[in-house]
């Protein structure tokens, strides 16, 4: 688990003003004050190591689910906000997760940032 969490953290933190914070018991990053990612370990006792991200919305949230369901799923708290869970265990793609991530900033960040370049 602490090397995934290292991992995320390589990833999310590399994003412009982004700052990690417990919400919830586990470990959340933010930008400019809201919430794009979290990492989940079992979280509830249900034996998932994940990390939940932001998507553009529910029609989004469904078409990944569908096309991947080995990847994504429908995260607790989350998933009625259009959020996906990304499954960390096995043979994780990194890049697709590195992309999640950044996708979720975008969906997060304020204008001012996106307008600067972004990531």
């Amino acid at each position: 688990m602490t090397d995934l969490l290292s991992r995320l953290r390589e990833a999310a933190l590399a994003l412009p003003e982004t700052e990690e914070r417990e919400s919830h018991g586990q470990p959340t990053f933010f930008v400019a004050g809201k919430q794009f990612a979290q990492f989940r370990d079992d979280h509830h006792d249900d034996g998932l190591t994940v990390v939940c991200v932001r998507t553009g919305g529910a029609d989004e949230q469904a078409m990944l689910i569908e096309a991947a369901p080995q990847v994504y799923s429908r995260p607790a708290y989350l998933g009625p906000s259009g959020w996906v869970s990304m499954d960390l265990t096995g043979e994780v793609d990194w890049p697709l997760v590195d992309d999640r991530i950044a996708r979720s900033w975008e969906l997060a960040a304020p204008r001012r940032l996106l307008e600067a370049g972004g990531r």
